[in-house]
C-alpha cells in the first residue's frame, strides 16, 4: 500500500517537472497589437495630350539598279551612276546622306542558268519640305531609277512631345477634379506619375495634306500629331 502511494506521488512530480520545463523560453504574449502605417488615400486618372504640327523635314531614298553580263561590270556601272546621283543630291541641298543598301545578285533563266548580274545601291538624303521635290528631281535627273519616300517628320519633335506631356498632366488633373466633385472630396498634390503606356516616344499620325510645294515633283507636308499619355495618382483630402 505504501509502495503504490509512493509511485503515484513520484509520477505526479515528474509530470509537474516536464510541464515546468516546457514553459521555459516561451515569450510573454504581446501587450498590444503592432502598429501599422495608414495607407494614403489617392485617386488615379489617365491623361492624354495631343500637339499638331506641320512636318518641316523630308527624307528621300534614291537608288540605281543596273544589269550587266558579269558581276564586275554590273557593279562598276552601278558605282559610276551612283556617284552622279550622290553629287546631284548634294548640289540640290541634301544633308545627312547615308547609304542604305548595296547588293549584287545573279540573274537566272528558267533552267537556272546565270544570264547576268543585277547591282543595286540606294542612299537616303534629308532636306526641308520645300526642297523635297527638287531633291527627287535631281536624283532622277542624275540617273536614279528607284525612289522611295519621302518620309516626313518634325525637326523639333522632342519639344512638341514635352508640350504634349504638359497637356496630358492637365487632362489627368481635370479628370481627378471631376471625380472629386462627384465624390465629395478635394484633390491634393501629385502622389505618383507614370509616363506613357507601352512606348515612351511620340507616335506620328499623318492626316490629309493641306499645303503644296512649288516643285516639279510636289510634296505635301500634311499634318503630324505628337501624342503623350500619363497615369497620375493624386492625394485626396
Amino acid at each position: 500500500m505504501r509502495r503504490t502511494l509512493f509511485l503515484s506521488v513520484s509520477a505526479a512530480a515528474v509530470l509537474f517537472a516536464v510541464a515546468a520545463v516546457a514553459g521555459v523560453g516561451r515569450p510573454a504574449p504581446a501587450s498590444g497589437a503592432a502598429s501599422t502605417q495608414a495607407q494614403p488615400s489617392i485617386v488615379t486618372t489617365t491623361g492624354h495630350g495631343d500637339v499638331t504640327a506641320v512636318p518641316d523635314e523630308a527624307v528621300v531614298t534614291a537608288g540605281v539598279s543596273t544589269r550587266a553580263a558579269t558581276a564586275a561590270a554590273a557593279l562598276a556601272q552601278n558605282g559610276q551612276a551612283m556617284q552622279q546621283v550622290i553629287a546631284a543630291l548634294k548640289n540640290a541641298g541634301a544633308s545627312d546622306l547615308q547609304t542604305q543598301e548595296v547588293s549584287l545578285d545573279p540573274q537566272t533563266d528558267d533552267q537556272g542558268t546565270v544570264t547576268g548580274y543585277a547591282a543595286q545601291n540606294t542612299v537616303s538624303a534629308k532636306a526641308k519640305i520645300a526642297a523635297a521635290g527638287a531633291l527627287i528631281d535631281a536624283a532622277v535627273g542624275a540617273g536614279a531609277n528607284t525612289v522611295d519616300g519621302p518620309s516626313l517628320d518634325v525637326s523639333d519633335s522632342d519639344a512638341l512631345y514635352r508640350k504634349a506631356l504638359e497637356q496630358a498632366m492637365g487632362d489627368a488633373r481635370a479628370k481627378a477634379q471631376a471625380l472629386a466633385q462627384a465624390g465629395g472630396f478635394a484633390v491634393g498634390p501629385v502622389f505618383a506619375v507614370t509616363e506613357g503606356s507601352n512606348a515612351p516616344v511620340p507616335e506620328p499620325v499623318y492626316r490629309a495634306a493641306t499645303a503644296g510645294m512649288a516643285a516639279s515633283t510636289p510634296v505635301e507636308p500634311g499634318k503630324q500629331d505628337v501624342t503623350a499619355d500619363v497615369t497620375v495618382s493624386f492625394l485626396i483630402r
